[in-house]
């Protein structure tokens, strides 16, 4: 799919065909729309590029075109094996057009197409670049904060937990937090690179703008780094407590059956066909009920003495 858009005195307008200074969305662009975005003097290698999954961010520059790729992170779902991804987002600007090529759908495209983002401009290319950077990081940030009260919802119920299924769940959000280290410390070294580059010195405030971008990223990459280093140390203790609290449960099942074990032994030494004591007394009944309840009462106490349950 390929969106145009231009701003303009009435905002954010989609056009029907591409023109000087707008910006091209492709999302998950067809054979067809990339031979069209070919014919705008895209090179093809900068259009399936970011349509590689396993594409790392990286800048370069090739006969007045210039491509980065930075990885954004995308939801896919509380039900899903991994909630949280990322995925190549590609930027490529000419000196018509500023495109974006992405493989999927994802929220920072989808505001910046909404026109939630101030101050945009499609025609400051370089502008736009940065608020992309900055809303990535801020991205990141986002969904780190949404992972954090996920696991301390999950924290709450391992607690009293026997089972796998939230030290399984808490393992996926470990996974997520996996690919945000990974893909941060790569966009870190591609924003670091252009800096480096001559792109963004043209205007102070461009420059003061990227360096806000790498703060906010080196902030995602500490509290990535951080919420990881607990989520591994929370695995390990809550996988003691199920065992724990297993253990318990076992342990009151294995008094609880110890105890009614006695009356049924006492029941069965006086149930066999042999002469017995007090066989013919009329109370015989009852003291064996008395008895059986004597001896379960005294183990209760003993067990409970003890600690066992």
């Amino acid at each position: 799919m390929i969106a145009t858009y231009k701003q303009n005195e009435a905002g954010l307008t989609v056009l029907t065909e591409p023109t000087s200074g707008c910006w091209i969305n492709a999302v998950n662009p067809s054979n067809q729309e990339i031979e069209h975005l070919q014919r705008l003097g895209i090179p093809q290698d900068y259009l399936m590029y970011p349509l590689d999954l396993d594409e790392r961010s990286r800048f370069e520059r090739e006969n007045g075109e210039m491509l980065i790729v930075l990885r954004i992170p995308v939801f896919q779902g509380g039900e899903a094996d991994i909630p949280y991804i990322t995925v190549p987002l590609g930027i490529v600007l000419t000196p018509e057009h500023l495109i974006t090529v992405c493989r999927q759908e994802n929220e920072i495209l989808r505001d910046f197409a909404a026109g939630r983002v101030r101050t945009l401009n499609t025609a400051k290319r370089n502008r736009f670049i940065l608020h992309l950077l900055l809303a990535t990081a801020a991205k990141y940030l986002t969904y780190l904060r949404e992972i954090n009260r996920a696991v301390d919802a999950l924290e709450d119920k391992l607690q009293q937990s026997t089972r796998n299924k939230e030290l399984l769940e808490i393992l996926k959000y470990q996974k997520s937090l996996t690919y945000f280290t990974t893909a941060l410390k790569s966009n870190e070294l591609m924003i670091k690179r252009l800096q480096r580059s001559d792109l963004f010195s043209r205007y102070p405030e461009d420059e003061d703008f990227l360096e806000d971008v790498l703060t906010e990223t080196q902030q995602a990459i500490e509290m990535t780094s951080i919420s990881s280093n607990i989520l591994s140390s929370m695995m390990d203790a809550f996988a003691s407590i199920i065992s724990n609290n297993l253990n318990g449960v076992m342990k009151v099942l294995a008094s609880v059956t110890i105890v009614l074990s006695m009356p049924t032994m006492v029941a069965s030494f006086f149930g066999m066909n042999v002469h017995l004591p007090f066989e013919s007394h009329p109370a015989a009944f009852a003291g064996l009920l008395g008895l059986s309840f004597l001896i379960s009462i005294t183990l209760v106490l003993v067990f409970i003495k003890r600690d066992w349950i």
